[in-house]
């Protein structure tokens, strides 16, 4: 998903690639395809559209992803849906 962008250089998204076995999980449940296999192992291709879901290390069997939820954008979109469910405006830092 190249042409979505949030914070750049902002994900905590991290991959070690010493303990990545090649299974493909993180490649199969990233929403913006910001990770694929290269050869043998994951790597990360797009570390900008990472929304930090956390849904390739919930998935990564040995540990070899990780990633802190909050950190990035998807947290001020969640943010930016109370507030305006409660009738308050915050100013847009992504995109």
């Amino acid at each position: 998903m190249k042409k979505m962008r949030y914070i750049n250089e902002r994900a905590s998204l991290a991959l070690d690639q010493e303990r990545c076995i090649g299974c493909g999980r993180c490649v199969t449940v990233c929403p913006h395809r910001v990770v694929a296999l290269e050869g043998d192992k994951a790597g990360i291709v797009d570390f900008n559209g990472c929304i930090e879901c956390g849904a390739c290390a919930n998935n990564c069997p040995t540990l070899a992803i990780s990633v802190t939820p909050g950190t990035g954008c998807a947290a001020y979109i969640i943010a930016e849906w109370v507030n305006k469910l409660a009738g308050r405006k915050i100013m847009s830092g992504c995109c």
